[in-house]
């Protein structure tokens, strides 16, 4: 047997175990990751003695570049959700715009605003308005409130910085994350948008029915009570938490004692400072404005910092100091799979690279069969149909793709993009989202086929072309 088939062998045993690891024998996915990335270290040219330098050099290099943005950017996004301003915000633009725009209003906000906020905790906040706005539109707008919810969070996840899996993929493929901002942005608003444009023309084909693609009264719903679940406190006091593979992560909390708002673009401005420190920092590159001040304001670590500085004093001033305590702790404990996740998918890179197979890739990446970012795009995919997680799918490609991303003859960020992009695709029943989902919006099984698992995919095909369309300019 060759050297480079043996390679290719003990590649696909790795990856294969980590895929039958995650799904079949139920171990954590960093658990499934360093084992596979230890067995495809010592069976290649790095050996027993170069394996474990090669894991932690990746897993440094990683954490250095992400460990920090991750962090406040959850920060921030738990600091948001103490003061309502993601509901707030949202019932204002729905105001603004008016009841038929309601679906876009959530997709473009979603996607764009709250993408620092864990996307299961933007999912517990922001279903029971869907949930109460969705019977106003027709027998199909529950439905479309679903589709306008998935694809604001999932798409704003993964293209749209301060997203936890955007930073990650950034992080790990080394694309600067101002640049990843801006062009995340110009794929992943128009992809919201265009995705709930197309999904509500599909939703009649996919033949929508009420009565069995949604959770009949009294299956976990009060009657008497329209839209509020059973075991929702009438007196309007709510405690939800929330669950992923990596445990608790958050619980958000309301009661009537936290009757205090602040004003409401005072309550936006920590989102808006960030995001326009880190636009800021791009442009200046494009532009070649060289100043130590700016390079120092402008950095993405001080502007996440500044941010969720900022949003620390505005919750302080209308909540308990135990409750922003509490917000902040929660951030910290569900931020911590994905930096270790991240930071061992920056160690499969690096004993990707150190084994000599990343010159293998490289070849089969640059072939003329497909274009680069569709390979790209099919190698998250399959691994999200495989591993039914879009962060812990995009991170692994990331991580696989890094040493020879700066090969494949297309900007880096086009590639952290497509990453993100096929791993949007074809969501299903092995995803802890899936069930969240079902659960919060009132769907059955079926029902959350053709919302989550339809939009989902609707949106990973639509961003596909707008990322080859920026490939052919950039």
């Amino acid at each position: 047997m060759s050297d480079q088939v043996l390679l290719f062998f003990n590649a696909g045993i790795a990856i294969i175990g980590i895929v039958v690891s995650i799904t079949w024998l139920k171990f954590p996915p960093v658990f499934a990751l360093l084992l596979g990335t230890l067995y495809l270290g010592v069976t290649t040219k790095l050996g027993f003695e170069g394996t474990p330098k090669a894991i932690s050099d990746g897993f440094a290099d990683v954490m250095g570049d992400i460990g920090v943005l991750v962090t406040f950017g959850v920060i921030l996004g738990a600091l948001l959700t103490v003061t309502n301003t993601m509901q707030r915000l949202v019932e204002a633009m729905l105001r603004l715009f008016g009841e038929r725009s309601v679906p876009y209003v959530f997709a473009a906000a979603l996607s764009s605003l709250f993408s620092s906020i864990y996307s299961d905790v933007l999912l517990v906040l922001s279903a029971p308005l869907a949930r109460r706005l969705g019977p106003r539109m027709g027998d199909r707008g529950l439905a479309l409130m679903g589709g306008a919810l998935t694809a604001g969070i999932e798409v704003g996840l993964v293209f749209v910085a301060p997203g936890v899996a955007a930073v990650a993929i950034a992080g790990i493929l080394g694309v600067p994350l101002g640049q990843m901002f801006l062009l995340g942005l110009a794929v992943g608003l128009p992809t919201a948008l265009l995705t709930m444009f197309v999904f509500k023309l599909l939703l009649p084909v996919m033949g929508w029915k009420p009565e069995l693609d949604e959770i009949e009264v009294g299956d976990g719903f009060d009657p008497k009570d329209g839209d509020r679940p059973v075991d929702e406190d009438p007196r309007g006091d709510v405690s939800s938490t929330v669950e992923s593979q990596g445990g608790r992560i958050a619980t958000v909390t309301k009661t009537e004692q936290s009757v205090r708002e602040l004003n409401l673009f005072v309550s936006i401005t920590p989102v808006l400072l960030t995001l326009a420190l880190i636009a800021a920092g791009a442009l200046a590159q494009v532009l070649g404005w060289e100043s130590g001040a700016i390079s120092f304001i402008t950095d993405p670590i001080v502007a996440i910092f500044a941010g969720a500085s900022l949003a620390f004093v505005l919750a302080s001033r209308v909540r308990e100091r135990s409750e922003v305590s509490s917000a902040i702790g929660s951030a910290l404990t569900s931020c911590g799979p994905i930096l270790v996740l991240s930071g061992i998918s920056g160690s499969l890179g690096f004993v990707i690279e150190g084994s000599g197979l990343a010159d293998v890739l490289g070849n089969a990446f640059r072939s003329d069969f497909l274009p680069p970012l569709l390979l790209v795009w099919l190698v998250a995919a399959i691994l999200h149909i495989a591993l039914g997680s879009i962060s812990v799918a995009g991170i692994t490609a990331a991580g696989i793709l890094a040493p020879i991303a700066g090969t494949l003859g297309v900007p880096v960020v086009l590639v952290a993009l497509a990453a993100g992009s096929g791993a949007l695709f074809l969501p299903h029943v092995s995803s802890n989202f899936f069930w969240m989902f079902q659960s919060l919006l009132g769907f059955s099984t079926r029902g959350t086929f053709k919302t989550h698992s339809g939009a989902m995919t609707l949106a990973s095909v639509i961003s596909l072309p707008i990322i080859l369309a920026l490939s052919a300019v950039m």
